[in-house]
């Protein structure tokens, strides 16, 4: 397992999350404003400072329940409620878009490119904010720093740390489906054609050579594959043209997206039931998500604000019947964590919001206990 994995996880279902949120702002009809705040809010939380730092230590990847809260969180650091059902096909279609990423990448390498398409994504949603815009960038110049200078050996340990996270989701996706690029049972179709990876050559030479390394024969054979050799490698700069498209949003044509449990990830339900006790090392680890975030409430509308619940699917309906048929085990309902009972660790809450907090006054300060996220957003 990498300890270089979780950033890169982070960051890109972040980015495939806000690609989702801005779809069905518009689709919605959300106004403009209303819309930008919550884009805005949700990136100055994300990209948070001191939550950055702690993200960027090498550490192991967090559980799929750990994370799935983290993202919760994070959806509801603004005005915008997501109900239990939006959540899940939220969260649904994060994942599977950035496995299928993941899967995809012609060089263990390239999954730095997919994150930057991601992140030049971002800054194209608060190009006109150049707080949020360099907050954005510090992070980009971290990922620079901390991946430029991995061996291709060290980026195949994250890849397959990454695979081993995504390895028993299976959620099938209208838009894959229609694309005939995942099949019926929630399983990848892998193309045969295509570009070949960067610095590698097309199939249908095979060279000989003697003891002394001299070339002695060639031969050629044919391919059922279509190779192409790319043109040029994808910039790894803060900016410049990253050549590879995974990572790019794919929601920017207007398109329906639906998700269907598979019955492999069923059959995955049916196990789950027969190990309902909770986890110890799970509530540790949640417990240390709420230090991170601040473990305290989720932010209300304040002032002249109002807030307005966001559905994932058509119609009300959908929603609720796609609530009564996912399986209670995958359903990733809020588990308690226990740092807001304990008298120390609440202590210890308030010290790292302390740390958060800006010079400038907030105008709607309300004077109790001022929520982490809150915090974050004034940054």
């Amino acid at each position: 397992m990498s300890g270089r994995a979780l950033p890169l996880l982070f960051l890109n279902l972040g980015g495939e999350m806000l690609y989702i949120l801005d779809q069905r702002l518009r689709a919605q009809s959300i106004p403009g404003e209303k819309a930008r705040k919550v884009m805005n809010d949700i990136i100055t939380t994300m990209f948070n400072k001191k939550f950055m730092e702690e993200l960027f230590k090498p550490q192991e990847l967090y559980s799929k329940k750990a994370l799935r809260t983290l993202y919760d969180r994070l959806a509801h650091a603004s005005i915008m409620r997501l109900n239990q059902a939006s959540m899940d096909k939220l969260y649904d279609l994060m994942t599977m878009a950035f496995k299928y990423q993941v899967l995809l990448c012609p060089r263990p390498k390239d999954i730095l490119l997919v994150t930057f398409n991601h992140l030049d994504a971002i800054k194209d949603f608060i190009r006109d904010s150049p707080g949020i815009l360099n907050q954005v960038d510090e992070t980009f110049r971290q990922l620079i720093e901390v991946y430029g200078g991995l061996s291709a050996g060290e980026f195949q340990l994250i890849r397959q740390t990454l695979l081993l996270f995504f390895q028993d989701m299976h959620i099938r996706v209208s838009i894959f489906l229609k694309d005939k690029v995942q099949n019926s049972n929630g399983r990848f179709v892998l193309p045969i054609s295509g570009p070949v990876p960067w610095g590698t050559e097309v199939p249908g030479l095979i060279r000989m050579y003697n003891r002394n390394g001299d070339e002695v024969k060639r031969t050629e054979f044919t391919t059922d594959g279509n190779y192409i050799t790319p043109q040029r490698e994808g910039s790894f700069d803060l900016y410049g043209d990253r050549v590879l498209k995974l990572g790019t949003n794919m929601y920017s044509v207007s398109r329906q997206v639906e998700t269907h449990m598979s019955g492999s990830s069923k059959n995955l339900a049916s196990h789950a039931k027969e190990n309902v006790a909770p986890n110890p090392l799970a509530k540790e680890e949640l417990n240390f998500l709420a230090r991170l975030l601040g473990g305290l409430d989720i932010k209300k509308p304040g002032g002249s604000e109002t807030g307005f619940r966001l559905n994932l699917f058509t119609t009300d309906e959908e929603e609720e019947q796609a609530a009564l048929t996912r399986p209670e085990e995958l359903s990733y309902k809020v588990v308690n964590i226990e740092a807001t009972q304990d008298p120390g660790l609440r202590a210890e809450l308030a010290r790292i919001a302390g740390e958060l907090e800006v010079a400038e006054p907030s105008p709607a300060s309300s004077g109790k206990g001022e929520d982490l996220l809150a915090l974050m957003d004034g940054l």
